[in-house]
């Protein structure tokens, strides 16, 4: 494995190991590009990692008129579900319709429908929202997922966890995601082709010398400092992307980040099928209930306005009871505070664009090149993870233009490492590790598909017995599966392990973590990856 000199030029410099930073590093050395990123926490230790984790084209986004945003959303879908089957797959959406749906107030559709339909009063008709599920079908030409029906729900699996009151609903289709995981994988691959991955390394400064980016980072696990030099600065630091131009780069951008806190909640398994449910509220606003995990139940989204980046977002305790209230509007089954296991929460930093509130602001990304004097940067702002390979491309017509083009848009229909096999073959891949690893329970076959597709197999190797994969540290996780983690997907903690590139944190206990952190510390130095 090969150590980075700081003497080395690259082409990029990328500030942020977010999705876009991620994805932006993959698309350029893929291109030949020569590529350095910096990571000042691990890899999805923000915003990345506290989505909703799901591939969507944004149904609620239709009714802002960001029908482009939406098309390119649902065009993606497939393309990535094609890409990664393994940490990604199609999932049905239940919308029960019924009299109280309301518009936000500041909507474009609803201020529209309040001038020519004022007889609504701010209510949400249930033939718009068919009317937006026929636009849903249509605008990404789908080709693998299955288009809106009827549902009635009484006496039905999907009407069982709900309140009596609700007699049907509209069902879809849009697409989970394992977004930590999304991030690791796009890093994985980009080492794998050149680029320079530096995690817990936090940029301090940088300046254009001349025509180049002059970067000083330092290792916040060591204290060691490092100049690096590039042709170009890519700022995707996400929430502090408007503090890195501020205090890191110093210079003059009228573009600002509004930043936006989602939080969710997780409890036990609410219902017995695997579909999810679209919830509206009188005020406007929607959340999810998603099967998670197997055994629980994720609920989400809120939209708060969160004004420092330095503070870490956190679920307040009236978050927590918003969407409990929220939810227990819908489920028969009211849930209680003390049945929430976990909660978590990101920040999501959205272009600026002076709307009234944080659920009104638009969620399209904006690029800004700044190529007026010397060295050339690019600033990325807002974005959503569902059109982040987008993202990345547009990002590289902005480098093309500033450092000359470098070969074709690659990405669309590479597979991630791990996604090589069809959008079907989940079963078949667990088929063939059970048949070879004997050893292995279903659910121990699928966690390992789910996470590493045919790379399973690698990790898992000549082993035949449990005891062959070293230390057992609980809910399956095993020596081997650290060292792969470590080696190959940047881990350095147990938090990476059991929050991002897993959530065995929610199986495991506070001793059985510790002994994940014990144990990755004992052996740090023994990592072979090629990133750093």
């Amino acid at each position: 494995m090969t150590s980075f000199d700081s003497s080395d030029t690259t082409d990029l410099f990328v500030i942020g190991g977010g999705i876009n930073g991620c994805g932006i590093a993959r698309d350029a050395v893929g291109r030949g590009y020569s590529v350095a990123l910096a990571e000042m926490g691990d890899l999805a230790s923000a915003t990345s990692s506290a989505s909703t984790k799901l591939f969507h084209g944004g149904l609620r986004y239709l009714e802002y008129f960001e029908v482009r945003l939406v098309r390119e959303a649902l065009i993606e879908r497939e393309v990535l579900l094609r890409a990664m089957p393994h940490i990604s797959w199609p999932m049905r959406f239940v919308l029960p319709v019924h009299k109280e749906m309301r518009f936000e107030s500041d909507t474009p559709t609803s201020r529209l429908l309040s001038y020519v339909m004022p007889w609504l009063k701010g209510r949400r008709p249930d033939w718009l929202i068919r009317l937006g599920l026929l636009m849903y079908d249509t605008l990404g030409g789908r080709k693998i997922l299955p288009g809106t029906q009827v549902l009635a729900l009484k006496g039905t699996p999907e009407g069982a966890p709900l309140e009596p009151r609700f007699e049907h609903a509209f069902e879809y289709s849009d697409c989970w995601i394992e977004d930590a995981k999304l991030v690791s994988l796009n890093a994985r691959d980009a080492a794998l082709r050149g680029a320079r991955i530096h995690v817990r390394t936090k940029v301090l400064r940088a300046e254009r010398v001349g025509d180049l980016w002059e970067v000083e980072t330092e290792n916040t696990q060591t204290g060691a400092r490092a100049t690096h030099r590039a042709r170009m600065l890519v700022n995707a630091a996400g929430p502090w992307v408007g503090d890195v131009i501020q205090s890191r780069i110093g210079v003059n951008s009228r573009e600002g980040v509004r930043l936006v806190r989602g939080s969710h909640i997780v409890v036990p398994r609410l219902y017995d099928h695997e579909k999810c449910y679209f919830f509206q509220g009188s005020d406007g606003r929607i959340i999810f209930a998603i099967p998670y995990e197997s055994e629980f139940t994720l609920i989400g989204t809120t939209d708060a306005e969160h004004e420092d980046p330095q503070t870490p977002p956190v679920c307040t305790e009236e978050e927590k009871r918003y969407l409990i209230d929220f939810a227990n509007r819908y489920f028969a089954q009211d849930i209680a505070p003390e049945d929430v296991v976990w909660t978590y929460s990101g920040v999501r930093p959205l272009y600026d664009d002076g709307s009234s509130s944080a659920t009104a602001a638009t969620r399209d990304y904006t690029l800004k090149l700044d190529a007026t004097t010397g060295a050339p940067l690019l600033n990325i702002f807002g974005g959503k993870i569902t059109t982040y390979r987008r993202l990345a491309e547009s990002a590289l017509e902005k480098i093309g233009e500033a450092l000359g083009g470098r070969g074709a848009a690659w990405t669309a229909g590479v597979p991630l490492p791990g996604g090589d096999f069809p959008v079907d073959g989940v079963a078949d891949l667990v088929a063939d590790l059970r048949a070879r690893y004997t050893f292995l329970t279903p659910a121990w076959a699928l966690r390992l598909v789910r996470a590493y597709g045919t790379e399973a197999r690698e990790i898992l190797g000549a082993a035949r017995s449990a005891e062959a994969l070293g230390q057992s540290f609980g809910a399956t996780l095993t020596e081997a599966e650290l060292r792969w983690l470590m080696d190959k997907e940047f881990a350095r903690t147990a938090e990476d392990v059991v929050w991002r590139r897993t959530k065995l944190g929610l199986r495991m206990t506070a001793e059985e973590i510790a002994a994940v952190d014990d144990w990755m510390a004992a052996n740090a130095g023994a990592r072979t990856d090629a990133a750093e």
